[in-house]
């Protein structure tokens, strides 16, 4: 087996390397000591020393190294390709050059070319498919809401979440050496099945929260009104005065026994457009949950200890204040945002979507909105 070359010895010199050879051999240092303090052959220190002498630079010469395989006008088919198809490998890029230029290209080759073009493989950002009438609907919503100022204050944001005993987001990373793939430290065990986890529904208004209940088993709307609306949501409500309710289009939640209880019980709605929980700000919420409950280091071994992790989850009240003062600075470009970011698209007579280019996307992983006041749960 032939001996493992050390990388340093075949790097490029730096500018700062060659200045330090120049320095060491003015110096008086013999070019074996030079190559020894800056790490490299004493071939090399007398190439650097020989040029300094001979030519007055330090630069390498132009079109030295080896040749690139592509020519830009190949980077520029080669980014087009990329760009055509977002979700394509190095490996499948490489397929598809070989068959449209007859060169074969290793797939290393073409993730160099495409990082510097800038191109670098990013995590997607995974959203809810929104028909034409689903965007309509929602940029409809937003230029109703447009004015709306101190209104948002009244409004109070529901929504039900579901935290799973394991689960896994993608985030997170094991540090191993080539060849421990299948070593039992660094493997994620992940069941088939359905993950056991807690159910929790929960509101959060511009100054207040209301209690976190837990939700066993499946919510219909019986139990939506029993074991939610009477006991928790309606008192809260009760105690905010003009309160406005928001909640989804879950079907416990559009059903016709609970339209009649609120009607009974003049509780006033914020019409909701279909299939956008990422506008809903408790999202945010749930996110920052999730996230605090990922970083605990104490083991959770069953459902009712999660439970009990999340119910006992706060945020720290710095940032409780410093969530209520953005809301103040932003409530009044609420809508404004929603309607710039890719939330509220606009649809072209054409049918396709016209994005402003300085449209950012805001989301987390559980498709979470925009924080909003207190965000603690008690």
């Amino acid at each position: 087996m032939p001996r493992r070359r050390k990388r340093a010895r075949f790097e490029q010199l730096t500018e700062f390397e060659r200045g330090r050879i120049i320095g060491l051999r003015e110096a008086g240092l013999s070019y074996r000591a030079v190559a020894s303090r800056v790490q490299r052959n004493s071939s090399t220190v007398m190439r650097v020393w020989k040029q300094w002498t001979d030519e007055c630079r330090t630069t390498r010469k132009s079109g030295s190294g080896p040749r690139n395989v592509t020519s830009a006008r190949d980077d520029r088919h080669l980014v087009r390709m990329a760009r055509t198809d977002r979700t394509a490998s190095s490996r499948q890029l490489a397929a598809l050059w070989s068959i449209a230029t007859g060169v074969s290209l290793c797939a290393s080759s073409i993730r160099r070319r495409l990082l510097q073009c800038g191109l670098r493989a990013r995590t997607p950002l995974y959203r809810i498919p929104l028909t034409h009438d689903h965007r309509r609907l929602r940029l409809q919503w937003a230029n109703q809401h447009r004015d709306w100022r101190a209104d948002w204050q009244h409004v109070v944001f529901s929504d039900e979440s579901r935290f799973n005993l394991w689960y896994h987001d993608g985030r997170i990373r094991v540090r191993r050496y080539a060849g421990e793939r299948h070593l039992p430290e660094c493997i994620i065990e992940r069941h088939s099945g359905r993950t056991p986890g807690v159910m929790v529904w929960g509101a959060i208004a511009y100054h207040r929260r209301s209690q976190l209940l837990r939700i066993v088993g499946n919510l219909n709307s019986n139990r939506y009104i029993r074991e939610v609306l009477q006991p928790e949501a309606v008192p809260f409500l009760q105690s905010l005065p003009g309160a406005v309710f928001q909640q989804d289009n879950a079907r416990p939640h559009t059903a016709r026994i609970v339209k009649s209880f609120f009607a009974a019980q003049q509780v006033q709605l914020l019409p909701w457009p279909a299939c956008s929980p990422d506008m809903s700000p408790i999202e945010h919420v749930w996110d920052v949950i999730g996230r605090r409950l990922a970083r605990d280091p104490r083991p959770v071994a069953s459902a009712d200890e999660l439970w009990i992790s999340v119910f006992c989850e706060r945020i720290k009240e710095r940032e409780r204040v410093l969530l209520s003062h953005s809301l103040v600075r932003g409530e009044s470009l609420l809508p404004e945002k929603f309607l710039e970011r890719n939330c509220f698209v606009s649809v072209a007579p054409s049918g396709q979507e016209v994005r402003d280019k300085r449209s950012k996307v805001v989301s987390s992983p559980t498709g979470g909105g925009r924080s909003i006041g207190d965000l603690g749960v008690r």
